[in-house]
C-alpha cells in the first residue's frame, strides 16, 4: 500500500473520530451512574456499567408534571412520520407526473411557486399554520402534525421527482398510453415501479426531517401528542434540582436512533438515487 493512501486513511479515520466523538461521549456516559459524571468522570469509561440511565429516559423520566419517559412520545413520532412521508411521496410522485408529462397553461408558475415554496424559512408559516390548523379543527392532535409536515414537505419532494420524471424515457409512457392505460394507470404501472431510487431518496429525506422536526412539533402538538424531539426538550428543561446527565445522554441517543439505522441501512442508496434523477440516460 503506498505511503499516499496510508496517510489519506489516517487523515480520514481521525476526521472521523472527531465528528463521532459527541456521539461516543453520549453513549459512554448514557451507561454511567449519575455519581460517576457528577465527581469528574465525564470523559472515562465506566467503571459500572448500567441500563438505569436507559430505562430512566424510556419510561420513568419527568416531563413536565408527569414521569411518562420517552415510550408515549416514540410513538407520537412514528404516528406522525409513516402517514406523512408515505402521502408526501405520493403527492411528489404526481406532482412531478404532471408536471414533466403533461403541459398546461400556467405549467412553469406552478413548478416556480412549488420551487420557492422549498425556501419558505418555517418561521414564516406558523402563524396562517396555525389559523389553518384552527379552522380545520385540528389544532394539537396527531393528524394536524401530519397534515403540517405534508405541506411543508411537498415542495422538496415534488423537486425531487419532477427532476427524476424529466429524464424519464418518453417512449415507455407513449407505449402505455397507446396500449390504453389512462392518467393513473401510468402512474401506477409504469413511472412509480421504476422510480426506487427516487422514493428512497425521498423516504429518506421526508423521514429525517419530520423525525428531527422539532419548531412544528412544539408549536402545534400538546402536551399528549408531542413527538419525541418536544419531549426530549421538555425533558431536559423540567429537571428539578439534580441534572440527571446520564438519563440525558440515553435519551439524546434513543431519539437519533431510528434516523442513525436509517443513514447506514440505507445511506448508499440515497446517494444512487440523487444521482439517478442528475444525468440523462
Amino acid at each position: 500500500m503506498k505511503v499516499s493512501r496510508i496517510v489519506l486513511y489516517i487523515i480520514l479515520g481521525f476526521m472521523a473520530l472527531l465528528f463521532l466523538a459527541p456521539l461516543i461521549m453520549m453513549l459512554i456516559n448514557s451507561f454511567k451512574p449519575l455519581s460517576e459524571i457528577q465527581t469528574g468522570g465525564l470523559m472515562t469509561m465506566p467503571q459500572h456499567w448500567t441500563l438505569g440511565p436507559w430505562r430512566e429516559a424510556w419510561s420513568h423520566a419527568q416531563i413536565g408534571v408527569e414521569a411518562k419517559g420517552l415510550k408515549p412520545y416514540f410513538a407520537n413520532s412514528v404516528e406522525i412520520v409513516i402517514p406523512a412521508v408515505a402521502i408526501s411521496t405520493l403527492m411528489g410522485a404526481l406532482n412531478g407526473y404532471i408536471l414533466t408529462q403533461f403541459r398546461f397553461r400556467g405549467q412553469q408558475i406552478v413548478y416556480a411557486l412549488l420551487l420557492f415554496s422549498v425556501f419558505i424559512p418555517f418561521q414564516i408559516v406558523l402563524i396562517p399554520m396555525a389559523r389553518t390548523l384552527g379552522l380545520l379543527g385540528l389544532s394539537g392532535t396527531i393528524a394536524g402534525l401530519v397534515f403540517v409536515n405534508v405541506v411543508y414537505g411537498t415542495g422538496f419532494v415534488t423537486l425531487f421527482f419532477r427532476n427524476y420524471y424529466a429524464n424519464f424515457p418518453y417512449e415507455l409512457v407513449r407505449s402505455a398510453r397507446m396500449d390504453g392505460a389512462g392518467f393513473f394507470g401510468v402512474l401506477w404501472r409504469i413511472l412509480l415501479p421504476n422510480s426506487a431510487p427516487i422514493i428512497v431518496v425521498t423516504v429518506i429525506w421526508q423521514f429525517t426531517n419530520i423525525w428531527n422536526e422539532f419548531l412544528f412539533a412544539s408549536t402545534f402538538g400538546s402536551f399528549n401528542t408531542s413527538p419525541l424531539t418536544a419531549a426530549l426538550n421538555n425533558l431536559v428543561n423540567s429537571s428539578m434540582g439534580v441534572k440527571e446527565y446520564n438519563v440525558y445522554f440515553a435519551a439524546a441517543v434513543i431519539a437519533a436512533l431510528p434516523t442513525l439505522v436509517v443513514y447506514i441501512a440505507s445511506g448508499k442508496y440515497f446517494v444512487r438515487g440523487l444521482m439517478a434523477g442528475s444525468v440523462k440516460g
